[in-house]
């Protein structure tokens, strides 16, 4: 602490807009905090003499002291000349040589090397399916977070990333307004199955709820001409998210409404988004889809007495499950498989077929929390990193996560622990061709 401030507990009227760091500095810095409303005091601060000032303090410093005189060598650190301006003492080269040095510190980068993305040995080495995935968007993040990369086109990543992973199909997922014409070459490009590396490329396509202020007459022309397209199986991602607000909610509902009647008309399966709007998502679901119609609902999130409502009045209707079930802060999907498996109609690791579920990474987001733990195994340098981006390979773990929830429940019931990231895997499969016909 300075004598300045030990000693003065109450400033100079005069000196009140001046910091306690600016009056030990006896004014040559102020105090880069003060107001507008001061900017008069400064002026007049700057008209006065200094040496009036400077006197002032002494005397008010002495005072404090008992009457000991002040030496500012020593007790302020500053040497006064004859023309009161008061300067730091000059260090000589050997006193510098030792004093600590306030050097700027690159903050670590907490990217992990693009090797990181190829990913260790996963739980299950079954036929992959994705249900519910964007692959232009993961391409275009790994372009921006590694600028550098060496994976220079959409279709050499996905070969590179899914090599000897044994992912069979993706459902790439095109959900914006206006929408992009990237489809038809993606598309296009998957009736040559070699172009993907060997894996079924499929799609489905309408808005989001975020863009529904977005849509139009030509929108929907755009989305009914995918419709046609032969690796087209379904419409969506559409739904309802009031978490963000993105567009208007009668906006969002009225849109949704209208892409709801037109995939039921062509009787395409149903990718629903819906986030904390679970009363208006099951009343228009209710009021417009045949009970019959397939339903996913992706990258469920939502209440456990919401998701069991929708599966008790459409038979055919499955939750995506993402990575996000390995996150601490949220237990509500956790939940649904919980409440799935106490059902009378439990699944069991013999019998997993009334296990309703599809398995989906919504790549590039939702890394499974759980893959951390063989990417460290791997490699130590990995620790207090995270993977800049989700990707297809990655589901064995979500299905390995799903297998240790189910074993909870069966524990908990005194039943056998005979639940793995296969049998999710092989139910999950099965479930993909079900709703998609993938």
């Amino acid at each position: 602490m300075s004598l300045v401030s030990r000693f003065l507990p109450t400033r100079p009227a005069h000196l009140s807009f001046v910091s306690s760091q600016s009056l030990g500095r006896f004014g040559t810095a102020i105090s880069s905090r003060a107001a507008k409303s001061n900017q008069l005091q400064i002026h007049r601060f700057y008209a006065s003499s200094r040496k009036d000032i400077l006197a002032d303090l002494d005397q008010i410093i002495v005072s404090q002291r008992g009457g000991t005189p002040l030496n500012r060598n020593r007790d302020l650190g500053y040497t006064h000349s004859q023309q009161t301006s008061y300067q730091r003492p000059t260090a000589t080269h050997q006193q510098y040589k030792h004093r600590p040095q306030n050097k700027m510190v690159k903050k670590k980068s907490t990217t992990p090397p693009e090797s990181s993305l190829l990913l260790p040995t996963p739980p299950s080495s079954l036929p992959t399916v994705d249900t519910h995935t964007h692959v232009a968007s993961t391409y275009e993040f790994y372009r921006g977070r590694y600028k550098e990369g060496k994976y220079t086109d959409v279709y050499e990543f996905v070969k590179e990333m899914y090599k000897g992973r044994n992912v069979e199909a993706v459902v790439d997922v095109w959900c914006e307004a206006p929408v992009r014409p990237l489809w038809k070459e993606f598309a296009d490009a998957a009736m040559q199955k070699e172009k993907w590396g060997g894996m079924e490329y499929w799609f489905v396509l309408g808005v989001h709820p975020h863009d529904a202020k977005k849509y139009n007459d030509d929108v929907e022309k755009d989305i009914l001409e995918a419709m046609t397209h032969p690796r087209c199986v379904g419409w969506g991602e559409m739904g309802l998210d009031y978490h963000y607000d993105n567009s208007p909610r009668e906006i969002q509902q009225e849109v949704f409404t209208r892409q709801l009647k037109h995939a039921v008309r062509l009787n395409k399966p149903l990718t629903i988004h819906t986030r904390e709007a679970d009363d208006d998502t099951e009343r228009i679901l209710k009021e417009v889809v045949p009970k019959d119609h397939k339903i996913h609902i992706h990258c469920f999130t939502d209440s456990p007495d919401f998701a069991a409502r929708l599966l008790a009045h459409f038979p055919n209707l499955y939750i995506g499950i993402t990575g996000v079930i390995t996150f601490a802060t949220n237990d509500n999907t956790a939940a649904v498989i919980r409440n799935m498996l106490a059902s009378p109609s439990a699944p069991t690791p013999t019998n997993p077929s009334s296990l309703r579920i599809l398995l989906e990474t919504d790549a590039p987001y939702m890394v499974p929390a759980n893959i951390y733990d063989s990417l460290i195994a791997r490699d130590s340098e990995m620790k207090g990193k995270k993977l800049p981006i989700c990707h297809s390979a990655m589901v064995p773990w979500t299905a390995k996560f799903v297998a240790d929830v189910a074993n909870g429940v069966e524990k908990q019931k005194g039943g056998e622990e005979g639940w793995d990231a296969d049998v999710v895997m092989k139910v999950a499969r099965e479930n993909a061709r079900k709703v998609y016909g993938v």
